[in-house]
């Protein structure tokens, strides 16, 4: 999904952390073969927000990225309702580890990720920031010490949501995978991210996606861009497709030991 905020990860991690500079390049792809599709239109609607407190630097080392021989997303099968490059069709994916060898997660070996550290030695937060191989922004990671939530009242349709493997352990709520529409004054927020629990359809309160991962957080999120979506019925579409599996599948490796 080519980066535009209608939901952001964590606020003031955006303003300290993905707004730098300069960043630590730390898990690259090994070609650029995949290609951008056009967003559809849809409408526009305000997204729950979080804010971490870390102060954010560049990373100077490199986390490891390991090529793995874990199956692949399915092939395309419709035309995108978001903007971005399909997955690669390829059995490749690479393993991304946060500073600290606790937080993984397993991405398409094609794409590339971007880390941003805490200013602490070692550092205590960090977030890594998936791009294609064309460099449109997928999704982004943070895994910390702090994160603090804001919401506001929502109708909720849930198209999929499933626990994570990797965070079973962690503190309840369980951490699930979680694709959904939230609607508020007629408009629609399509999100995919990790939420605590099963996000309920009906009305609710948004989802602030902090996962307890041991004495840390974890949130992580796909960059939808801006009206992503003309429908429902075009992010169901877009969700069988290979960027939708490829960026579920994502959501769905990540793991804290």
């Amino acid at each position: 999904m080519r980066s535009a905020h209608h939901a952001t990860v964590v606020a003031a991690l955006a303003a300290a952390a993905l707004s730098l500079t300069g960043c630590g390049a730390v898990a690259e792809s090994a070609s650029n073969s995949a290609t951008p599709s056009a967003a559809a239109a849809g409408a526009p609607a305000p997204a729950t927000t979080a804010t971490a407190a870390a102060t954010a630097t560049p990373a100077p080392a490199s986390p490891s990225a390991e090529p793995s021989g874990a199956a692949a997303p399915s092939p395309t099968t419709s035309g995108a309702a978001g903007a971005g490059t399909a997955a690669p069709g390829s059995t490749d994916l690479a393993t991304f580890t946060f500073p600290g060898d606790k937080v993984s997660f397993k991405y398409p070996s094609t794409w590339k990720v971007e880390l941003f550290t805490g200013s602490s030695t070692p550092p205590v937060s960090g977030t890594a920031t998936v791009y294609d191989a064309d460099g449109n922004r997928q999704a982004t990671i943070y895994s910390g010490h702090i994160a603090d939530g804001v919401t506001h009242p929502v109708t909720r349709d849930v198209f999929e949501t499933q626990p994570v493997p990797g965070l079973q352990k962690q503190p309840a709520p369980v951490a699930h995978y979680s694709f959904y529409a939230d609607r508020m004054e007629n408009n629609s927020v399509y999100r995919m991210h990790l939420t605590a629990g099963a996000p309920p359809s009906g009305a609710d309160l948004a989802q602030d996606g902090i996962i307890r991962v041991g004495k840390d957080v974890l949130v992580a999120e796909v960059q939808f861009i801006e009206k992503p979506f003309a429908s429902d019925a075009a992010a169901k579409a877009w969700l069988a497709g290979a960027e939708g599996q490829a960026l579920k599948a994502l959501l769905l490796s990540i793991s804290y030991r």
